[in-house]
């Protein structure tokens, strides 16, 4: 079993628009989670389920824009991310196949975000400490998210975000 207390699950936003160099690039840490990898004889039988609290996401750090991100600024994000990007729906990940290549695992499955579920696919690189890294680009219109906007559309969240898990399994978890 994998969590916070592990690692870290992030998201990376980007900014797009006329108006970009007044936002800010998003480090965001989903602060409840967790996720199981069971390993089987054959990678076919390897398994791999994520569930996130849609609500815990915490924006950590913001890069760029006019000026710095402040404790109002970083609040405002929480509510609009809990109120109109998820809308506190569960974010839950189902593998459907699982195949090694060394210390890689390409992995398919399913993404139930905002409510929808879609087929995604990333790689997963398992080193010989038991650190597992990866990471998938998500896109928010292919789960029926409006990326945010403001400034009458002249500033976006860009469509594409970057989803990251960097943890350590622990010998009772390997």
């Amino acid at each position: 079993m994998l969590g916070p207390e592990n690692g870290v699950l992030s998201v990376r936003t980007g900014r797009t628009g006329a108006a970009a160099k007044a936002g800010h690039d998003l480090l965001i840490h989903v602060t409840a989670w967790h996720a199981t990898l069971e390993v089987g004889e054959d990678p076919a039988q390897t398994s791999i389920v994520l569930d996130a609290d849609a609500t815990s996401l915490r924006v950590r750090e913001g890069t760029g824009g006019m000026q710095a991100l402040g404790d109002d600024d970083r609040a405002s994000i929480q509510e609009t991310i809990d109120d109109e990007i998820l809308k506190r729906e569960a974010i839950a990940f189902r593998s459907t196949a699982v195949e090694a290549d060394g210390s890689r695992l390409r992995v398919q499955g399913e993404l139930t975000l905002a409510g929808r579920t879609g087929p995604i696919a990333f790689d997963l690189e398992v080193d010989d400490q038991g650190t597992l890294r990866g990471s998938a680009v998500v896109k928010q219109t292919d789960w029926g998210i409006t990326p945010y906007s403001a400034l009458f559309g002249a500033l976006k969240v860009a469509d594409e975000v970057e989803v990251a898990i960097d943890a350590g399994l622990s010998a009772q978890s390997r």
